[in-house]
């Protein structure tokens, strides 16, 4: 008995959704019962990828691409005008542009909300129809590379518009935020990898509640007027200037900048204390290892987080901890600190915040601090980490609890090793604080 083929064709539709056009098509041969549910399917997932596997070569053939194209225009026209929630659009290869604007235009004139594109043409960018940006029923619009999104001013109508991903594309900074502006709407937006054609970018949306971006080109300046902004994550190049920001109602921003090998150029990076700055009312922070290190070169200009509760710094064996001391000076009300890992480059300007060098001073960063949770990840079982909780345990004042989390792959038995667990009864019984072990 075929229990699933007995189920709704609604229900059944639903199902077919999650699959690719092509592997829902295939279920036609299945039974009489869904031979003609594709027409009705909500989702079309296209993917010239899925269609040419698995033959190597397969996708240079004409008469291959020829077979692609010809099956997308016979789905589109056993579907019709019946309504369409999400088209998704994927061709690496070659294919006739005119019947990709088609295709386009086909799920525009059936209402769809959820629109996904990624078109690749080996000879010059396709350039995306104007029609994409003057539909009334878009909320969500993906742009993937290989596309030129060249705008016309005046042109753009995404009255209920609310994500936005622009993901390896070029633009034009201008019209990025022409763009921005026409979208009232605007709740999410990401930018991954985009190239810019221009050296100056301003991200400025009145409604935009989210932001991610991931930059992997130099910029001259970066800003942000996004005054409804509540969650901020940028990971990537730093940018030398951030004349505007303006995102005072963060709720939790992650910070991960990326630095270039054996970069020390401290100028570069004396005016990205501004974007600190914009964030310093934020309740929630993260922040990478290269983060850390730029934050040594400006710690002197850092904004106090008066807000801050939650702080996670993620470690890395070859970045250092010398910006940790003001760091921490400058969370005058912070809760929960979380160090994704404890193992950290040895300086002389490691600062107090650990035991790595012996100094007069030592733990003075820590004693200010009103912290009463830590949570360790990444827990590898060495003396150096040992010593460091032990520090923690004596400095911090108002420390009730740390979690520490094993690394994962770890040795479950060298974990439970008697050194080991005989140091965590020991962290219990000299100190108040509760010191737990999850392996």
């Amino acid at each position: 008995m075929d229990h699933i083929s007995n189920l709704p064709d609604g229900v059944l539709c639903h199902i077919l959704s999650f699959l690719t056009t092509k592997e829902a098509a295939l279920t036609s041969i299945l039974a009489k019962r869904w031979l003609n549910l594709v027409a009705f399917i909500p989702s079309l997932k296209i993917d010239d990828t899925v269609f040419l596997h698995p033959e190597k070569g397969k996708g240079d053939r004409e008469d291959v691409k020829q077979s692609f194209m010809d099956f997308v225009d016979r789905v589109l026209a056993l579907q019709g005008n019946s309504p369409l929630n999400k088209f998704s659009l994927m061709c690496v290869t070659d294919v006739d542009t005119d019947r990709v604007d088609g295709w386009i235009s086909s799920a525009l004139a059936r209402g769809v909300s959820d629109l996904d594109l990624k078109i690749i043409n080996n000879e010059e960018f396709y350039q995306l129809s104007p029609k994409c940006f003057e539909c009334s029923t878009l909320v969500s619009l993906t742009i993937g590379s290989g596309i030129d999104i060249s705008l016309v001013a005046g042109r753009i109508r995404l009255p209920l518009l609310k994500t936005l991903v622009l993901d390896s594309v070029s633009v034009c900074p201008n019209e990025f935020e022409t763009l921005l502006h026409a979208l009232p709407s605007l709740e999410e937006l990401l930018l991954v990898y985009v190239v810019w054609k221009g050296m100056d970018v301003t991200v400025s949306s009145a409604s935009l509640k989210t932001l991610t971006i991931k930059l992997c080109f130099w910029l001259n300046t970066l800003s942000f007027d996004t005054p409804s902004l509540l969650h901020f994550n940028y990971s990537g190049l730093v940018a030398p200037d951030y004349p505007v920001v303006n995102m005072g109602n963060l709720v939790d921003a992650q910070i991960d900048f990326f630095l270039p090998d054996n970069d020390e150029d401290a100028h570069r990076y004396s005016k990205v204390w501004k974007l600190f700055h914009g964030t310093r009312n934020v309740p929630n922070l993260s922040f990478g290892p290269d983060t850390l290190e730029v934050i040594s070169m400006c710690s002197e200009s850092m904004p106090v987080f008066n807000n801050l509760k939650s702080l996670a710094i993620e470690s890395h064996e070859c970045k250092g901890w010398q910006a940790m001391p003001a760091l921490l000076r400058n969370c005058p009300h912070l809760e929960t600190l979380v160090l994704q890992g404890l193992l950290h480059h040895v300086t002389d300007k490691c600062g107090d915040a650990c035991d790595c060098i012996s100094r007069e001073d030592k733990g003075l960063s820590l004693r200010l601090c009103p912290v009463k949770v830590m949570k360790i990840h990444g827990f590898r079982r060495t003396m150096e980490e040992m010593e460091l909780i032990k520090h923690f345990l004596y400095y911090f004042p108002c420390l009730k609890e740390i979690e520490v989390h094993a690394e994962e792959n770890n040795n479950p038995t060298q974990l439970r090793s008697q050194r080991v667990m005989e140091m965590f009864e020991l962290y219990n019984e000299l100190s108040s604080c509760n010191v737990q072990l999850f392996i």
